[in-house]
Order: C-alpha cells, then sequence, then structure tokens
C-alpha cells in the first residue's frame, strides 16, 4: 500500500545583505536553524536571495546601472563552490531539505550570471539546480537564459518536488513538464518587488499576480504550492536610491511581495507575510492530493495525449563542443554535485540526449 509523507514546511520572507555573500550566507544557516527547530523538514528561501534581486533596472536606464552589475556578478557564487557548500552543511546537519535562489555565476566568463534555484537534500547532497529559462523584462538586462536541464522533479521525504522561479510559474509548459514528472510539492520563489510603471502610474500588482498563478498551480496540479518571496528592507531602498528621489519614489510605490502556502485545492493555509521578515509554516499531508485528482487529473486521465503532446529539451547549454578527446568545460558542469534525476513520467518526451520509452 503507498504512503503519502506528512510533514511541516517553511517558507522565508526574508532580505538578504545586498553584495555581502558572506553575510547573507549566514543568515541562511541561522534561518534555516531556526526553521528546523520549530519543526520544518522543508524550507524555501526567495528568488535571489544569494546575494541580491536586480531591482535597480526596474528604476534606471542602463546606462546607470553598471556598477550594480559590477557588485551583483561579483558576488555571484558557482555550483558547486564553498557558500554552497555551507548551505549544503546546513541542510545536513538539520536533517532538512533546503530550496534556495543564488545568482549563479561561472568561471567561463566573469559576466555570466543566472537567477538560479538550488534544491539541496536532507544529506546535504544537491538534488537539482535549475536555471531561470528566461529573465523577465527588465531581468534581462543582468541574467543570462537558462536551459531545461533543471527541469527535474525529485523524489525526497517530502514527496516529488519541483521549482519555477518567479515569472515561470505563469509558463503553462514549464509548469506541466513538473506536474508530468509527478510533482506533488511545488516551490515557488519570487522577487521582493517589480516596478513597471513611472511613479503616480498604477503598478504591476505583484501580490495579486503571485495570489493568482501559485492558487492555480496548486489547483491545476492538485499539489501543494510553498511561495517564499523576497523583501525589500529600508536600508536596500536606501543603497538602490542613490539620493534619487525618483528612484525612492518608485521603490517605495511599488507593490510588495508576499510569502505563504497553498493546499492542493488552491487555497492559501498558511499565514501571510507581505510587511515585515518572518517565516511562515504550514503542516502538508500528501495524502490530501489523492481526493482532488479522483475530480481532475491533468497528468493522467484527464488529459488526451493523444490529442496534445509535450516534448521537453532537457541538454545542458556548453558554449562549445570539443572533438579531440579531452574534457570541455561545461556551463553545466554537475560533476561533484551527486544530482538525482527521478524516472521519467509518460506525458512528457524528454530529448536529453537519452533513449526514453
Amino acid at each position: 500500500m503507498k504512503t503519502y509523507p506528512a510533514f511541516r514546511a517553511a517558507a522565508c520572507h526574508v532580505a538578504p545583505y545586498y553584495f555581502d555573500t558572506p553575510r547573507t550566507i549566514d543568515k541562511a544557516c541561522a534561518l534555516i536553524a531556526e526553521a528546523a527547530g520549530n519543526g520544518a523538514e522543508l524550507i524555501a528561501f526567495p528568488e535571489a536571495f544569494i546575494s541580491s534581486f536586480p531591482v535597480w533596472s526596474g528604476v534606471y536606464a542602463p546606462v546607470d546601472v553598471h556598477d550594480f552589475f559590477f557588485k551583483l556578478a561579483s558576488s555571484a557564487i558557482e555550483v558547486p563552490g564553498p557558500e554552497v557548500a555551507r548551505l549544503q552543511e546546513a541542510a545536513r546537519r538539520h536533517g532538512v531539505i533546503v530550496s534556495i535562489g543564488i545568482n549563479e555565476g561561472t568561471r567561463i566568463s566573469p559576466a555570466c550570471v543566472w537567477d538560479t534555484n538550488l534544491l539541496i537534500g536532507d544529506d546535504g547532497r544537491i538534488l537539482n539546480r535549475h536555471r531561470k529559462l528566461v529573465p523577465t523584462y527588465w531581468e534581462k538586462l543582468t541574467w543570462a537564459n537558462g536551459d531545461g536541464s533543471g527541469l527535474r522533479v525529485v523524489e525526497t521525504k517530502a514527496g516529488r518536488i519541483g521549482a519555477l522561479v518567479c515569472g515561470e510559474n505563469t509558463n503553462s509548459l514549464a509548469r506541466f513538464a513538473l506536474l508530468a514528472q509527478g510533482e506533488n510539492v511545488h516551490i515557488s520563489s519570487f522577487s521582493p518587488r517589480w516596478p513597471t510603471h513611472p511613479p503616480g502610474e498604477a503598478s504591476y500588482d505583484l501580490e495579486a499576480a503571485i495570489r493568482l498563478r501559485a492558487g492555480a498551480h496548486a489547483f491545476e496540479g492538485k499539489v501543494f504550492n510553498i511561495v517564499a518571496s523576497g523583501f525589500l528592507p529600508p536600508e536596500a531602498i536606501d543603497l538602490i536610491a542613490r539620493d534619487n528621489a525618483r528612484a525612492r519614489q518608485l521603490l517605495e510605490e511599488s507593490p510588495k511581495s508576499v510569502s505563504m502556502i497553498f493546499g492542493p485545492n488552491g487555497t492559501v493555509i498558511s499565514d501571510t507575510l507581505r510587511d515585515e521578515e518572518g517565516i511562515v509554516y504550514a503542516d502538508i499531508d500528501l495524502k490530501q492530493c489523492v481526493i482532488p485528482k479522483q475530480f481532475q487529473d491533468v497528468v493522467g486521465y484527464y488529459n488526451r495525449f493523444d490529442v496534445f503532446q509535450l516534448k521537453v529539451n532537457r541538454r545542458a547549454l556548453t558554449p562549445a563542443e570539443f572533438s579531440d578527446g579531452a574534457a570541455g568545460v561545461e556551463y553545466d558542469d554537475l560533476s561533484g554535485l551527486g544530482l538525482t534525476s527521478p524516472e521519467e513520467a509518460w506525458p512528457v518526451e524528454s530529448v536529453d540526449g537519452a533513449k526514453r520509452p
């Protein structure tokens, strides 16, 4: 007979120390300890938590943000690397699963940075690395496109976990690719604020957008959805505004993000945080995903795979391929990560270089 995990999840509604990676790693480890001490077995952090979200590109012209980009790129971390190793050790020490957003750099280029989500297992192994497929709007001034190599769902003690970053949670095909691998716990990470319009005009309502798309994914897939969003503290606003009154107004007027946890019926089952830092918790029982799928199961009987077909390319991007027998440097060198990939689910055809049934 099947068993269904039950556990406590935590979503951290927190801010990094902008451009200060060591202090932000310290804060992440302290929050992991705090959440684990409160019984959490799965702990989610916001998008680009280590260690800055490039909100300046929403309030300045591109020619005015070179110094911010330099600081972000200089504080980006590599995978694997010493900063990630500290997060792995914290997860292992406390026996928890950690999802965390980072600015990921590469030794190939000092200016190539990805908006990356890492999933770390309770034994300290890196279970998955997902690079945001397409940076959204002005985020393109900072981040490179990711690839499909991280569109994976991982089997863990807390269920089958998948994750998407911010606007990707609006991408129906990316979401379905995870659902089709048996996802029953989804993690959605978001920015702290997201300016879109001049001062005084109605802006993009980030809270409403998060509630809509995160609740929709939970309801559509009959999954739990853990939403972890960033927080923009006054000191970060001071840093980014640089005594520019218009930039400050844009940052202060832009709607704030929110953190919460949704159940498989699309309703919020936790507290909601928006105006202050903190951690929200919810007790999750994956048995609750079963009965709703009796009504509508989009990766089972409530679909027509003879009518609809989805093909997902999970090849990792490489800047060059070498044919002299020497190992080439790849963007997606996963050696040493302990990466695990679950079995492929029937509704998705994968083309990651291996023959699939």
